[in-house]
C-alpha cells in the first residue's frame, strides 16, 4: 500500500499522472493502475481524470492531507532504525559555563571518547548564552530555566550554592554563626552578570550585607581565591566537592540554604528538539547524565 501511496502523493504534487510517471520511471499507465487500486481499497475516489488533467476530490485532498505525513514518519522510522545500527560518529559540539565545562565536563570527556572512538569532540567554555542553530552547536550546557519552546532541556543537577573557606581563613577570621556575622567577613563573590549578590533562602528571602572587596567573573577563580585563604564563597557544590571531602574547605553555616538568585537554581543540558535525536547527542546526554548521577 505504500508505494501506492507514494504515487498518489506524486501525483497530487505534480498535478499530473504523466510527470509523476517520470519521477519513479514508469509507464503513466502503470501509476494510473495503482492509484485505481488504491481507491478500491478506500472504497472512495482520490482523483477526478480526464483527458487533459486530474484533479483531486473532497476525499482525495483529505487523504493527502494525512498520507503526506504517513511517508514522512515512514522515512522517520527507517532513520531511526538505521541510526541503531550506526556507530555515534563526526563532530560533536559542546558548549558549557566555564566553571561546570572546566570542573565537571571536561573531566568526562576523555573516558567518553575511549567509548566512542569515531567521535571528534569540541568543547567551547563560555558565560554567554549560545545560538545553537546559528553557532552549529549540539549540546549547550547551562544554569538557569528553559525560555525557547525549540529546544529540550535535561535536568543534569541541582547548583546547591553553599558558603565555604579553608580551614586556616577560618582560623585566623573567626567562623560565622549566623547570617550577620558575614559583613564581618571579605566575599568572594561571582561576578558575571545578576550572580554577585547572596541570598539567604527561608520562609522569606533575604539579601544579604557583604563586603565589596573581592570579585571575579570565574567559578575556578572562587575555588581558587578560598583554596588560598582569600576569604567566603557563595559556590556551587559541584564545584568543591572534592576539595570539601578532603577537607581543604570547610562548608560555613551548612544548616542553612543560600543562592545568587532570589530562588535555587539547576544545571541542564540543553539540545534543538527534532523527531530524532541525533545518535551522537543521545550518547553523550546519556553519558553525563549517568556520571553525574553516578558521581552524586
Amino acid at each position: 500500500m505504500m508505494k501506492r501511496i507514494a504515487y498518489f502523493n506524486a501525483v497530487m504534487e505534480e498535478q499530473s499522472i504523466t510527470e509523476a510517471s517520470r519521477r519513479f520511471d514508469l509507464q503513466p499507465s502503470s501509476i494510473s493502475r495503482q492509484i485505481a487500486s488504491l481507491e478500491e481499497e478506500l472504497g472512495v475516489r482520490l482523483l477526478n481524470r480526464n483527458t487533459r488533467k486530474v484533479s483531486p476530490t473532497e476525499a482525495g485532498l483529505r487523504f493527502y492531507s494525512y498520507s503526506r505525513q504517513i511517508l514522512s514518519d515512514l522515512d522517520e522510522a527507517k532513520r531511526a532504525i538505521s541510526d541503531l545500527q550506526q556507530e555515534p560518529q563526526g563532530t560533536l559540539t559542546i558548549s558549557s559555563t566555564v566553571g561546570f565545562g572546566e570542573t565537571v565536563v571536561l573531566p568526562l570527556v576523555p573516558a567518553f571518547m575511549s567509548e566512542y572512538p569515531k567521535l571528534k569532540i569540541k568543547v567551547e567554555l563560555t558565560e554567554r548564552v549560545v545560538d545553537l542553530i546559528e553557532e552549529g552547536v549540539d549540546v549547550a550546557i547551562r544554569s538557569g530555566t528553559l525560555a525557547d519552546s525549540s529546544l529540550i532541556a535535561r535536568h543534569l543537577l541541582p547548583n546547591n550554592f553553599i558558603i565555604c573557606a579553608s580551614p586556616t581563613y577560618l582560623k585566623q577570621a573567626g567562623t560565622p554563626e549566623t547570617p550577620q556575622d558575614l559583613t564581618e567577613h571579605r566575599a568572594i563573590k561571582y561576578g558575571y552578570a545578576g550572580w554577585a549578590n547572596w541570598f539567604q533562602i527561608s520562609d522569606k528571602i533575604e539579601r544579604l550585607t557583604l563586603s565589596d572587596t573581592l570579585e571575579t567573573n570565574s567559578v575556578n577563580g572562587q575555588k581558587q581565591l578560598i583554596l588560598n585563604h582569600g576569604g567566603l564563597a557563595l559556590i556551587p557544590h559541584w564545584a568543591v566537592r572534592r576539595e570539601l571531602a578532603t577537607g581543604e574547605l570547610v562548608q560555613v553555616l551548612p544548616d542553612l540554604t543560600f543562592s545568587p538568585h532570589g530562588q535555587q537554581t539547576s544545571t541542564y543540558a540543553i539540545y534543538l528538539k527534532r523527531e530524532l535525536i541525533s545518535p551522537k547527542i543521545k550518547v553523550f546526554m546519556d553519558y553525563i547524565t549517568k556520571s553525574i548521577r553516578t558521581a552524586s
